[in-house]
């Protein structure tokens, strides 16, 4: 007898762990969520996803919610985008949003679109209510050399055509910033865009920025201007100041030319002076060989010193510059 029970409770046991196993991999109560939303899903599909590693509730759950709202969608499309990579709730939301708001989006785009990294979602939300930009600060200089500085509101709206390879929001407030640069940058003066900024808007829009991109713009808003420096004034200071300080070095080249030439001369002047005195040194010494080769005699000695001192007092009386003495030879 305890045999028997023993053996009964085994059975019960091995039959709880199995239908333990059982149910927690099989998903019965999705199924038949799914059976009670009239969605065909069969329960050998739901151990095919658990096999191929697809979480059922992110497949079915959709699927319900798409079957519901009229979507002519199947399990295998949306375990296909699962197992892609893809957010298939995202896409099935988007795909009812479309739906509703009477935009064309079929499910091929609106994967794509969710693969490519998009928000499909937001996507749509944006082509129903258009999205503002807001641009950082954009400074400018217009040809009189003030500098403006611009902040623009872009509303865009969600190009469903063009959300697959279409440039984004980055794109958008650079050919706006670009527009901006290049409408201030025209104008004669800072006055006339102070006065109508309007100008600048009218100009960007011309120039078609959203070529191109995922978005469509639909206006463009200047919110604020304001003066910043005068690059103008500005730039013509440090060129003066650039002048000026190329102007000192050039002088600073002369003079030290100037000190230098002046520094040669005075070598010059000592040597020339240094001949003269080895110069004078030997008048003595060729008057006394003169004397002992009698060449020269007393009397000439004595007249040569006549007419020295008559120069000299002649120069002196005309004021012209001083007698210099000169000694006699001993």
């Amino acid at each position: 007898m305890p045999t028997e029970i023993l053996a009964y409770i085994l059975i019960i046991a091995a039959i709880i762990i199995f239908l333990s196993l059982f149910f927690s991999f099989v998903p019965v109560g999705l199924w038949i969520s799914a059976a009670a939303a009239n969605v065909k899903v069969g329960i050998f599909n739901l151990i095919g996803m658990r096999l191929r590693r697809v979480i059922p509730t992110r497949v079915v759950n959709p699927l319900i919610k798409a079957i519901k709202a009229g979507l002519d969608l199947n399990i295998n499309q949306l375990e296909a985008h699962f197992l892609a990579g893809g957010n298939v709730d995202k896409v099935v939301n988007a795909l009812i949003a479309a739906q509703r708001a009477d935009i064309d989006l079929g499910f091929e785009r609106a994967a794509a679109i969710d693969l490519a990294g998009r928000d499909v979602l937001e996507a749509v939300q944006m082509s129903v209510n258009p999205k503002v930009i807001e641009t950082p600060p954009i400074a400018a200089i217009a040809k009189d050399g003030i500098e403006l500085k611009a902040k623009a509101r872009v509303t865009v709206r969600a190009n469903i055509s063009r959300l697959v390879g279409g440039a984004g929001e980055a794109t958008v407030i650079a050919r706006v910033g670009e527009g901006i640069v290049t409408t201030i940058g025209s104008a004669q003066s800072h006055k006339d865009v102070l006065e109508n900024p309007d100008r600048i808007s009218k100009t960007v829009l011309d120039k078609g920025l959203d070529a191109g991109t995922a978005f469509e713009i639909l206006s463009i808003d200047i919110a604020d201007v304001d003066v910043g420096r005068n690059i103008g004034a500005q730039l013509q200071t440090d060129q003066a100041e650039a002048d000026k300080r190329i102007a000192q070095a050039k002088a600073e080249e002369r003079r030290a030319m100037a000190v230098a030439r002046e520094q040669e001369m005075k070598a010059e002047v000592v040597e020339m002076r240094a001949k003269v005195v080895e110069a004078e040194a030997e008048v003595p010494r060729a008057l006394s060989q003169a004397f002992r080769e009698g060449k020269l005699g007393v009397m000439d000695y004595y007249n040569m010193q006549n007419v020295i001192s008559d120069t000299q007092m002649r120069t002196a009386i005309a004021g012209t510059g001083k007698p210099e003495a000169t000694g006699d030879i001993k």
